[in-house]
């Protein structure tokens, strides 16, 4: 298997834990923190997923692994499972792994310094990436969710309510120590920006000045794949929101040039991406 083959892609290379964030509700942390996560478990690393949202957990849903939840990481501090219990293996790429906070009905106290016990445990257990799914908001629960990283990727969609949150948030990840930023651009739709009715990512970035990662294109498939508990990026035939968040995992570790190979893309898709960055037809 591919993943077992790959297993010790980067190995001795330290653990690094990136918190993903975004301030405002709904702009696609969740879906971001999955493809990201299986897009960097198919490169062929062992990456650990953590919904830190207490009260309302989605990522396993969007992995399809909310009938496999049996312990949470409430148990684990609590002494009542071990971590390797909690954790939950993928089936398809057993290199990634979930650990819900909690399960929905509870209603506990995280810490920061439970957050960082945590992380501590899944950096002995060898893993080579943490993405952590941040709560909306700024108030507690995104403090104790940052607590553990020392990285940050943070979401933002081309609407001024979206980024007004995301400067924000920007400014808050630099007062608790991290420095290292960058921007995914959620939802962006070329014709809107051809007819001016929408930013382009590169005034978004600019507004920012935050590194931009990637731009992932407006998709209906981001819905169908929800339903399914499917990532884009598992879908055979890459839709270009799948390709995108592809690229933005190869950036993440550190792949800055490379080939999309896919055979014979539907014409155009090229010059498609380049129009997500520039706002040009």
């Amino acid at each position: 298997r591919a993943a077992a083959a790959e297993a010790e892609v980067g190995a001795g290379e330290e653990c690094r834990v990136i918190v993903i964030t975004s301030g405002k509700g709904g702009v696609g942390k969740t879906t971001t923190s999955a493809n990201l996560g299986m897009s960097i478990a198919r490169l062929g690393y062992r990456v650990a997923l953590v919904d830190a949202d207490i009260g309302l957990r989605n990522l396993d849903l969007l992995l399809g692994l909310e009938n496999r939840v049996m312990y949470t990481a409430m148990e684990v501090l609590e002494g009542e499972c071990r971590m390797e219990q909690a954790l939950i293996r993928d089936k398809r790429w057993r290199s990634l792994a979930l650990l819900p906070i909690s399960k929905n009905r509870q209603k506990y106290n995280v810490t920061k310094d439970s957050m960082q016990l945590l992380v501590e445990i899944l950096k002995e257990m060898n893993f080579q990436y943490i993405f952590i799914d941040c709560p909306a908001g700024i108030d507690v629960g995104f403090i104790n969710a940052i607590a553990g990283a020392n990285e940050a990727i943070i979401v933002t969609t081309p609407e001024i309510t979206a980024i007004r949150d995301a400067d924000r948030v920007a400014g808050l990840l630099e007062a608790n120590g991290i420095y290292d930023v960058k921007l995914i651009v959620n939802r962006v739709r070329a014709d809107m920006i051809k007819k001016n009715d929408m930013m382009s990512v590169k005034d978004v970035q600019e507004m920012l000045g935050v590194p931009l990662l990637g731009a992932i294109p407006e998709d209906t498939e981001v819905i169908v794949s929800t339903n399914r508990g499917e990532p884009l990026v598992l879908k055979k035939k890459l839709t270009l929101a799948g390709i995108a968040y592809e690229n933005a995992a190869r950036r993440v570790v550190g792949k800055k040039d490379f080939l999309i190979d896919l055979e014979q893309p539907r014409k155009g898709i090229m010059q498609r991406a380049k129009e997500f960055f520039s706002g040009e037809e």
